[in-house]
């Protein structure tokens, strides 16, 4: 990794005409673990709110938040966790999942985050891939049942000790703790867990483990779906994520007197991130509208929380902006809060900005892989800088745009975007190849296609990869064509995907049969089921004899995309 640059080496705009820009480093970056961050914060507002789940009544001060964390961090030593082990947390927007979030920093554990709309095949992988001595699982969400494909998973649940698990499919995984009252044999019970440890807490051995881990210890690792098939652990450190958080913060303005409204997942460096630690950086409260998101308890909790910011992806905005009951809602304290996630409309920003008082609102843009963001407009740019681009370059990171052959290219030109600085993952989980591929000198290559103004505004144009993204959610194709080739049937598929108005694109597969095989696009959706995440399911599928490709051989998957746009009538919105 390069040096990072010193002040009078800030590069906020291109110089000599060519897309290269570095953030100012004038506010130095800190080498406090996850945990001491958030104590430094409870040290300073013990008795401000800090956490408010309003779905499970949970409401906690940054003192009671602390201790909470505390008896979970014990509960976890007692169990055998040690500093390094994995532990997975398989939940929608949960108390417990933010107490698991720091209480394995606390105690030095990695935390695993599993998406909450992974199936059985997905779910195994994961497991597997980073060796999980314990997961932590919410009984079931929407048609998920998490309780009974763990179950399925690990049938020799039914017959072993809670934390004495040993099952052939899962040989890494040693304990399944369960939220929820429910009693299921082989598991352990989240709150029974809690409550055995409340008298047992010793805040001295939680503090001498706390002081022995370094800031570049890897504390979070995150899967991003693969180009060759199977999802890469993104691996990321305390500094990674800490620094991130708290530049994000200084871009809103957050102070202690702000209230912040997630409605965005936990397990996405959206909520984790962007939302709780940037909230720890400022002692800004984190209020919790459910379990998922829901425009009118989105709404409601901005109204009886008094809420000054609120976080989402466009979709959610468009669903807030649109509700029946809008204009109900007190929106008047709302200031800032950031759009991202994918693409914004900049129709839908000019809206949020006008009817939800969100003057200062911001746009982000980053990648997980750079823990996770490189832009962000600030509360003070011109109005058309925050709806037509993602900002300008964050502090202590470089940012070139390069051509194929990784010269950078003139401002205003089109390229790949390169980040390079103290964001960048220690690299992906039991996958170095991957990690070279990657990182190559520093230098993180996100696939995305971008460009830069003389005034150093990003704006983001395309995908070099081929990627999606589904309301938030990067999906690969070549990861669901992979699963759609273990189908009997299927001699060929290709996955790409269209525009849609309400998530930004939608998933379309191109399907060519065997020979003499008939399908149907019921048989695709039936295969899909309960296997992959739903939003992975295509949903468009055609079948067709042959797909169109170069004389080489190549597949245009840019035909198929536009013969769809134009079968389906479809239109693009114009975004940042």
């Amino acid at each position: 990794m390069a040096t990072e640059p010193t002040q009078t080496d800030a590069q906020i705009e291109p110089r000599d005409g060519l897309s290269y820009v570095r953030g100012p480093n004038d506010i130095s970056l800190s080498d406090a673990t996850v945990s001491r961050h958030l104590l430094e914060t409870v040290e300073r507002f013990a008795d401000r709110s800090a956490v408010v789940f309003r779905e499970q009544n949970v409401r906690w001060t940054w003192r009671e938040f602390a201790d909470e964390i505390d008896v979970l961090a014990t509960a976890l030593l007692d169990l055998g966790i040690a500093p390094g082990d994995r532990v997975g947390i398989w939940s929608p927007n949960r108390a417990e999942w933010l107490l698991t979030q720091f209480a394995t920093a606390r105690m030095g554990a990695v935390l695993v985050n599993i998406n909450p709309a992974y199936r059985l095949a997905e779910l195994e992988y994961a497991l597997n891939k980073v060796g999980c001595k314990a997961i932590i699982a919410a009984e079931q969400f929407k048609t998920s049942k998490y309780v009974e494909m763990l179950q399925t998973l690990a049938p020799e649940l039914a017959s072993l000790e809670p934390n004495a698990l040993n099952a052939a499919k899962l040989p890494d995984l040693r304990a399944v703790i369960r939220m929820g009252n429910a009693k299921t044999s082989g598991m352990l019970n989240f709150d029974e867990l809690m409550q055995a440890n409340r008298a047992r807490v010793n805040k001295a051995k939680l503090d001498a483990i706390e002081a022995a881990l370094k800031s570049d210890d890897p504390i979070s690792i995150q899967f991003t779906s693969g180009t060759t098939g199977n999802p890469k652990g993104a691996t990321l450190t305390h500094r990674n994520i800490v620094n991130n958080a708290r530049y994000i913060a200084m871009a809103m303005r957050l102070t202690e007197q702000d209230a912040l409204c997630i409605p965005v997942p936990l397990y996405h460096c959206f909520g984790m991130v962007l939302a709780v630690l940037a909230c720890v950086s400022t002692g800004c409260a984190m209020v919790f509208p459910g379990e998922a998101f829901d425009p009118a308890a989105t709404l409601a909790a901005v109204n009886d929380e008094q809420c000054t910011a609120l976080h989402g992806v466009p979709t959610m905005f468009i669903a807030e902006l649109d509700h029946p009951d809008f204009a109900k809602y007190d929106l008047s304290r709302l200031r800032t809060g950031i759009m991202a996630g994918s693409p914004c409309p900049i129709e839908t920003m000019k809206r949020v900005v006008s009817k939800m008082h969100l003057s200062e609102i911001t746009i982000a843009y980053g990648m997980t892989e750079t823990s996770p963001v490189s832009f962000q407009s600030s509360t003070t740019d011109p109005l058309d800088k925050r709806t037509t681009t993602v900002g300008r370059i964050q502090p202590h990171l470089e940012v070139k745009i390069v051509d194929a052959l990784g010269a950078i290219v003139p401002v205003g030109e089109t390229g790949e975007l390169c980040t390079r600085g103290y964001s960048v993952m220690k690299g992906y989980w039991g996958d170095d190849s991957k990690t070279r591929e990657a990182i190559v000198d520093g230098w993180m290559h996100t696939g995305d296609l971008a460009t830069l103004d003389a005034e150093g505004y990003c704006n983001i144009v395309g995908r070099l990869k081929d990627m999606l993204i589904r309301g938030g959610e990067n999906i690969y194709p070549r990861e669901i064509e992979e699963f759609l080739f273990r189908h009997p049937k299927i001699q060929s598929v290709q996955v790409f995907g269209v525009p849609d108005q309400k998530y930004g694109e939608e998933v379309c597969a191109w399907i060519v049969a065997r020979p003499g095989e008939n399908m149907s696009e019921q048989d695709v959706r039936d295969f899909c089921r309960g296997q992959i995440a739903h939003y992975k399911v295509p949903r468009h599928i055609r079948f067709v004899d042959e797909l169109p490709m170069t004389v080489t051989g190549k597949v245009q998957k840019f035909i198929m995309r536009a013969r769809m746009v134009e079968e389906l009538k479809l239109t693009e919105a114009k975004t940042a």
